[in-house]
């Protein structure tokens, strides 16, 4: 017993200075950490299963619809700020796998990665983990003001948790180590940007880190309701100003929420652009590339067919300040009317959180969000960013993964063969904005 515990401290002591570990679910690797299946997280170990309350709950509320894979689990590992290289060995020497791992905030990684029995897979990735803290240049601090809401997301604890999901599970080990030399791709929005937590919910700033390979990390800062103006307020700009460096890249897609501001000074040319040149300045002064994304449309169609035009001159402003300032455009605006207008009025549907009653656990009226994607729209929205980064030629593009394909939204994949394993988290209350 006296061995164990030297050893468990070890571990964390060395997870604490920054130096690599690897832990082991299936005793494979003889020099790692063994996890076993007692092994549950708390601040003392440092690390362990997760969350397994939640699975337990869920399980017990599963429906046809709903249905959560046996192996699935949470591992947890308590870490400072920063980007982290992680490499999961997936597979098993008994049984044949079907994995899939998402990371914090159901962040996807890996998609759906099938090993034969016997049969072992590597896959790499880095994985942005923040907490509310802001240290400042003189050493002095400061917090981000997080909603009430906020306050239970994975993205802003003091841990990285790893989520091993799919049809069959099979994880051997996870090596996690420091990786603060690779380019960060940070991006700030709305609830069409935002890690969602929950089911039914998904946007496409938590899908896009499935593009990338493990010399990027993406931090995804956006938040459900916030313009850009509530943005730079809550100080979720300046905790990116804190930690940015050159070579990284900053991406900002508002329009959604900023258009309902009713405040003196107000307006699309006024403080919705002021406040995009806050983040032009801000990025430039880091030697950092600040890249300008027009809003999502809204599924709303005229009688034709087509979609209408929502979002008042708010995509216009933007190219408005892009062409003043010098800064380049992806337009997403434009991409997914096609998108929508491509599947049809009824089509579209299955983008978006359309479910009838009872398809979630406690979801007593039918979903009918017009604005918020579900995962398999949120997939295909990361796929319109990533074609709009090719548009643009811009160079952190060379780390795109092989297996990345061209997309057109007007040919966009089939949804009824895309393929996502539930998580055990739900909310049946839509996210702010709209």
């Amino acid at each position: 017993m006296k061995q164990t515990i030297i050893f468990l401290l070890c571990a964390v002591i060395s997870l604490q200075s920054l130096q690599a570990q690897t832990y082991s679910f299936d005793g494979r690797d003889k020099t790692a950490v063994q996890v076993k299946p007692d092994d549950v997280f708390t601040p003392a170990r440092g690390y362990g299963y997760d969350f397994l309350a939640v699975i337990e709950e869920a399980k017990k509320a599963q429906n046809d619809t709903f249905h959560l894979s046996d192996g699935i689990f949470y591992f947890s590992c308590a870490l400072p700020d920063g980007n982290y290289r992680v490499t999961v060995t997936l597979g098993s020497k008994k049984v044949k796998g079907s994995t899939t791992i998402r990371a914090e905030s159901r962040r996807l990684f890996v998609q759906n990665a099938v090993t034969k029995k016997g049969e072992f897979k590597s896959y790499s990735f880095v994985v942005n983990k923040r907490n509310t803290t802001i240290v400042m240049p003189d050493g002095k601090t400061d917090r981000v003001r997080i909603k009430k809401r906020e306050e239970t997301k994975m993205n802003w604890d003091d841990k990285l948790t790893i989520e091993v999901n799919g049809d069959a599970p099979a994880l051997s080990s996870v090596k996690i180590e420091p990786a603060n030399d690779v380019p960060t791709l940070w991006l700030c929005g709305n609830s069409t940007v935002v890690d969602q937590d929950c089911e039914p919910w998904a946007s496409w700033g938590q899908m896009i880190t499935r593009w990338f390979t493990d010399q990027v990390a993406v931090a995804n800062y956006a938040e459900s309701g916030e313009t850009a103006t509530s943005f730079i307020g809550a100080g979720r700009l300046k905790k990116i100003v804190s930690l940015m460096k050159p070579g990284d890249y900053i991406f900002m897609e508002f329009g959604h929420n900023d258009q309902k501001e009713k405040r003196p000074g107000s307006g699309a040319f006024y403080n919705y652009a002021y406040a995009l040149k806050q983040f032009v300045d801000e990025a430039r002064s880091k030697g950092v590339t600040p890249i300008f994304i027009t809003p999502t449309q809204r599924r709303s169609f005229d009688k034709e067919g087509k979609i209408q035009e929502t979002h008042a001159n708010y995509p216009e402003a933007m190219r408005w300040v892009a062409k003043d300032l010098g800064v380049q455009v992806i337009e997403l605006h434009d991409m997914t009317r096609m998108f929508y207008e491509t599947l049809g009025v009824e089509g579209s549907k299955h983008a978006l959180v359309h479910y009838p009653a009872g398809t979630y656990p406690g979801q007593a009226k039918a979903f009918e969000d017009n604005t918020h994607f579900n995962p398999y729209g949120a997939y295909e929205i990361s796929k319109m960013v990533v074609m709009g980064m090719k548009q643009l030629d811009l160079p952190v593009l060379q780390h795109l993964r092989g297996d990345f394909e061209l997309f057109s939204p007007s040919e966009p994949d089939d949804w009824k063969v895309f393929h996502w394993n539930d998580s055990p988290f739900i909310d049946i209350v839509k996210p702010d904005g709209n």
